[in-house]
Parts: C-alpha cells; sequence; structure tokens
C-alpha cells in the first residue's frame, strides 16, 4: 500500500513539475568570471581576439587581455593603462583600436611580450573638458573608417538641457586611418550603443531632453536624430539641412524664467496638445524616427551596446537578431528588425535581466556563449555592483518564445518558437493591444501620449500552429504597438510565454493583401489558467550573492479590511508608469526602494502629491532626481500609494 502510494505522489508530483512555466534564468545561466584581486573593471568596452582571448577596457583608464575566458581559471594580464575613460574597443589587423574622451586611439604590441608598446593617437577630436563629454566607439565602417559618436555636455546654469560644446558632441562622425575626420550624423544626446547590421550602423539612444524614451536608430548620413543642441554649428547645420534657428520654429525651447530673472527646468504639460517627432519629417526630410523604440521602464532605462546574433544557433533560436544591453537596468532586450519600403522597423522584447551591474558592452565568444562587460560608477543601475564582467549561456532547451513579429497590412504576423494550443490562441480574451507614442520636447523623458486600446478582430493559425497573423483594428504609422499575448499557451506542456509582450514599432504599415472576414477566427471565451511559474530560485544581482528578498504578502489596508494591492496585482501598474525603472520594493536603485518610501510614514495624500511632484532634497543620497509624475490618473495614483504603504 505504501508502495501504491509513494508512486501516486511521485506521479503527482512530476505532473506538476511538467506544468511549470519557465522563466528566463531555466534556459540562459549568469556566470560570473573570477576576477583577480584588487582589480575593479568598469568595462567600457570588449572585443574578441582571434585566438580565442577577451580584450577588456576599463572607465578607469586600462585595457585588459584574459586568456582562457570560457575555463574555469582565466588568466588576467594588462595590457595598456593610463588611457581617458575608454568606452569601446575594436581589434583590427593585429591592434586594438579604442575611444578615449578626447581622441581615438591605436594600441599595438609590436614586441610580442604581451603589452602594448605603442600608443599612436590616430585623431584628437575636439572637447570642453565636460565631464558629460563621452566618447563611444570605434566600430569598423564597411569602408575601413571608424564610426565614434559624441556625447552632449549639459548646461551650468540649465543642468538639464544637453549642449553641444565642440563640434563632434550630439554628433555620428567618422575616422580614416590617416587621421581625417567626417561629421555623418547629428542630434543625437546619449548614443552609447553602436552596432554594426548587415553593414550598416545602427546606435541606441537614452531618454532625455528632447528624447522621450531609448530605442534604436538606423544611422545613415546627413541624417538628424532629435536632440538640437549640435545644430549651433554651421558644419552640423548644413549636413543635417536646416538651422538651429528653423529647428526653433518648429519646437519651443521652452526657456521660461520665473519672477526673478532665473530659467525654470522645463516639466511636462499634462493638458497640451502634444508634438511628436515624426512629424518633423514633413518639415525636414532628413529626420530619422527610431526604427525600434524601446520604452521607458519597460525595455530598459539606459540602453547600450547592439550586438547582432551570429552563432548560427549556438546562443539559442534568435539567429541574425540585435541584442541590446540596458545599463540602467542591468539586463539585456531582444529586436527583430524588417525593412519595409526602404526603413528599417521592429519588434521588441525583454530578454535576460538580474546582472551584478550595468550592462554596458557585449560579444559573442567561439563557443555561442555572451560575454558581458558591466559598470555603474555614477550611473546608477538595477544591479548593485559598481563592476562586473559576466558570461551568458544558452543550455539548449528551446524557451516558449515569439521568435518573430512582422508588420502586415492588417495587424502582425507572429511566428513561435513551439506550437501553441489552437484553444488558447483563437480565444480573443488572450490578447490586449494598444498603441502609444512619446512627446518630442526639450523635458527630460515624456510619458506615454495618444494612448488607445485596440480591438483583436480575429486571428489565423497556421497548421503546424507555429505562426499566428493577428488581425487588429486602427494601426497607427510610427506609434509604438503593444501586444500583450498573456493567454497564449504552449500545445505540448500549457507554458507561458517567457515573455507574453511585444513592443512593435510600426513606422510604415506594408501594402498587401488583408484577410477577409472569412479568414480568421475567434471567440472571447475564458481566459486560459497560466502554467505553474518556475521553481527556480531568485536571480543573483550581486557578486557577493546576495538575493533579493521576497516579496511581501498583501496586507490589510490601514482603517479598513480591504486588502492593499499586492507587488504581483500593481506590478503592470508599475511597469506601464515606468515607476520599476528606478524603484524595486526592496532594495535600492536609481531611487529607494518602495519599502524604504513607506518608512517615511506619509500618509497616502502625501504620497500621491510627491509622485506628481517630487522633492529631490528629500532623497539627497541619489543621483538623478526624480521626473515629476503628474500625468497619472488618480485612480492609479491612489492605488500605487496604497501599495507602498502597505510595506511599512
Amino acid at each position: 500500500m505504501k508502495k501504491i502510494l509513494l508512486f501516486a505522489l511521485t506521479l503527482l508530483y512530476l505532473q506538476a513539475r511538467a506544468q511549470e512555466s519557465p522563466k528566463e534564468e531555466d534556459f540562459y545561466k549568469i556566470v560570473t568570471l573570477p576576477v583577480p584581486e584588487g582589480v575593479l573593471l568598469e568595462v567600457g568596452g570588449v572585443e574578441m581576439l582571434p585566438n580565442g582571448s577577451v580584450a577588456l577596457a576599463t572607465r578607469r583608464g586600462d585595457i585588459w587581455i584574459i586568456d582562457n575566458p570560457t575555463s574555469a581559471k582565466p588568466y588576467f594580464r594588462k595590457f595598456a593603462s593610463g588611457l581617458h575613460e575608454v568606452l569601446g574597443l575594436l581589434y583590427k589587423d593585429g591592434s586594438l583600436y579604442c575611444a578615449q574622451r578626447g581622441e581615438l586611439t591605436k594600441l599595438t604590441d609590436s614586441n610580442g611580450d604581451g603589452r602594448a608598446d605603442k600608443y599612436e593617437t590616430i585623431h584628437a577630436w575636439e572637447v570642453s573638458g565636460h565631464y558629460h563629454e563621452y566618447s563611444f566607439g570605434p566600430k569598423l565602417a564597411s569602408d575601413g573608417k571608424f564610426f565614434v559618436s559624441g556625447n552632449v555636455a549639459f548646461g551650468d546654469i540649465e543642468w538639464w538641457r544637453g549642449e553641444s560644446r565642440a563640434k563632434t558632441r550630439g554628433t555620428i562622425f567618422k575616422v580614416s586611418e590617416d587621421g581625417q575626420l567626417e561629421l555623418f550624423a547629428a542630434g543625437v544626446r546619449s548614443p552609447a550603443g553602436l552596432g554594426i547590421v548587415n553593414n550598416e550602423l545602427f546606435y541606441t539612444d537614452n531618454q532625455g531632453d528632447w528624447f522621450g524614451s531609448g530605442g534604436v536608430w538606423h544611422v545613415k548620413k546627413g541624417k538628424f536624430y532629435g536632440n538640437p543642441a549640435s545644430l549651433r554649428w554651421k558644419e552640423v547645420a548644413d549636413l543635417v539641412g536646416f538651422t538651429e534657428e528653423e529647428f526653433y520654429k518648429e519646437r519651443d525651447v521652452r526657456r521660461v524664467r520665473d519672477a526673478s530673472g532665473n530659467i525654470l527646468k522645463p516639466e511636462n504639460v499634462v493638458d497640451e496638445v502634444p508634438q511628436t517627432f515624426y512629424e518633423l519629417k514633413a518639415k525636414f526630410p532628413n529626420v530619422q524616427p527610431p526604427a525600434v523604440w524601446l520604452p521607458h521602464g519597460i525595455l530598459g532605462i539606459s540602453n547600450s551596446e547592439i550586438l547582432v546574433d551570429k552563432t548560427n544557433g549556438d546562443f539559442g533560436p534568435f539567429s541574425g537578431q540585435l541584442f541590446v544591453g540596458d545599463q540602467g537596468q542591468s539586463k539585456i532586450m531582444r529586436v527583430y528588425l524588417e525593412n519595409i519600403n526602404g526603413e528599417y522597423q521592429g519588434a521588441a522584447w525583454d530578454f535576460r535581466s538580474g546582472f551584478q551591474s550595468g550592462v554596458l558592452r557585449m560579444v559573442f565568444a567561439p563557443d555561442g556563449s555572451m560575454f558581458v562587460g558591466e559598470t555603474n560608477r555614477g550611473w546608477g543601475s538595477a544591479g548593485d555592483a559598481n563592476q562586473g564582467f559576466q558570461r551568458l549561456l544558452w543550455n539548449g532547451k528551446l524557451p516558449f518564445e515569439m521568435l518573430t513579429c512582422k508588420a502586415m497590412p492588417d495587424g502582425f504576423e507572429i511566428e513561435f518558437t513551439m506550437p501553441v494550443d489552437r484553444k488558447s490562441a483563437e480565444n480573443l480574451n488572450a490578447y490586449a493591444v494598444r498603441s502609444f507614442l512619446y512627446k518630442h520636447h526639450p523635458v527630460y523623458g515624456s510619458p506615454p501620449v495618444n494612448e488607445k486600446d485596440l480591438k483583436v478582430k480575429g486571428v489565423r493559425l497556421s497548421e503546424d500552429r507555429k505562426t499566428l497573423r493577428v488581425v487588429i483594428d486602427g494601426l497607427r504609422p510610427y506609434y509604438i504597438h503593444e501586444l500583450n499575448l498573456d493567454g497564449i499557451r504552449a500545445e505540448q506542456n500549457a507554458w507561458s510565454l517567457v515573455h507574453p509582450t511585444v513592443y512593435y514599432t510600426l513606422n510604415a504599415i506594408p501594402e498587401g493583401t488583408k484577410l477577409a472576414p472569412g479568414e480568421w477566427k475567434g471567440t472571447a471565451g475564458k481566459t486560459p489558467a497560466a502554467a505553474a511559474p518556475s521553481k527556480t530560485a531568485g536571480t543573483t544581482v550581486s557578486p557577493d550573492g546576495k538575493n533579493q528578498p521576497a516579496t511581501a504578502a498583501a496586507k490589510p489596508a490601514a482603517g479598513g479590511t480591504a486588502a492593499a494591492p499586492t507587488f504581483a496585482s500593481i506590478k503592470p501598474l508599475l511597469q506601464k508608469h515606468t515607476c520599476l525603472a528606478c524603484h524595486d520594493e526592496n532594495k535600492k536603485m536609481i531611487g529607494p526602494a518602495f519599502r524604504d518610501v513607506a518608512k517615511r510614514k506619509y500618509s497616502n495624500a502625501k504620497v500621491i502629491e510627491l509622485i506628481k511632484s517630487p522633492k529631490a532634497e528629500n532623497w539627497p543620497d541619489f543621483p538623478a532626481p526624480m521626473p515629476p509624475m503628474s500625468h497619472l490618473p488618480k485612480a492609479d495614483l491612489e492605488k500605487i500609494a496604497a501599495y507602498i504603504n502597505s510595506l511599512r
């Protein structure tokens, strides 16, 4: 009898395990490389060498070579030192090239002793000396020249406003081997990530003034990307085809003064009719909207390196797609691009979070694993270490993911990594779709604007059940289309998608044949229950092995019997309003933990007041002031305040 009971319990356990829905960490493992004592990497550049070693550049001005980097005992040796904030690294013809703060430098070991003995200045560009004038790169162009990007400075009085104090600041430029510099594109703000895709340059920028959110842009000569700081230079105005004065006729710079004559920091105006970046194209043809928006606070907050998957399947099923790092949220996103009418657009998903510091640089190793270089000093990140060098490995198991998302004349076509359950796919309650965009204004960032919920009219599932056509009413060119597929289940094991939400930037609705009403199906049935979550341990984000604390249980609301929102229930709202970009329930990030806010014992009304109009002086130990969130609906503010105060 005991044997029968034991067998039955074992069978039930195995069935329960089979129903678990795996998460990121069940497919992609983060491994921290052992670093010699006293070595602070703060990685600014990473490059694979032909012999399988890895070269690392640091913000502290050193370059390290790591031999046998995929072994249990990698060997570190210093290759060069004395450089200035290196934020990129490239190997070419036996030498390493790096972008220092003020020059492109070639480093060569000419005597073969393992250290650079020849430091050559290829080109020294003009800088003002402002701390924020970072230089990123280089990347190798198809003509053999080097791409470099230049960060803007900030104002002295208007500390929030980007400034171009030298001709390369706020631009992307090319440098030839013989030292000639050529301005290539302009209007960039904080262009931390460069990447070569199909022999063409792409770059990532970060939310800030004139950038409502981060994203991925296709870089073409003479194009303008949104921030007007570099237009002060005649050479830049000639390059893009319009002047600073002409730009400000179309966009208000908002230099408003108070009664004492002090310039006021521009803030979001809730009741204005928003101006969007794509609308500038009608006036200035060289305006270049992003190929893919990466919604702020959801898909990162400080987007960095662009890396193309050329592993031929050794890193999973995503060959040819882009991986984009994020410094602020210490994670990596995934991007699928397509070309419609000669312009790029595409889809973006979360991919892997939980790195120990801010993800700045990535490179693939010959075995298909990914090396990830990290830093956060002065910048802040979800990972609480100041530096990190980690390795991301795929375990060979296939995750249930959206493989691609393509634009159709009447919606989207989504390909999955494995067959989906037909019943869940044809249940229209399994979908939630909306579109939105950001303002183009001198305010630091933007709330989502012109939001609109869209109706799913029907779906068509392919015979192999791996391709799904979703027919949607109300597609809008240039808008971000958010598709949430929380109700979709895998056919074989009822798994939920590892990442059920995709953000597609629809710069153009493609031409073609729309599905006729009889060609799609769909009924509004009960949303299927999700498989039980994976029991994988929490992700480690600290090099000392500390895990994030468990989420607190719901507590009764003060003065009543109704339970305050739990983190699980409030999380979609916190994501929607980008709260999680800077805050965590339990640990300090760019902003204080919600639990630390609760310890201040503010009333719900006071919490709401401080969300709408934050006081930086209340939290002097944090690097960046919180932007006003006065646009949030009253009902949402009340829920967020109730949740925060439930954590006391």
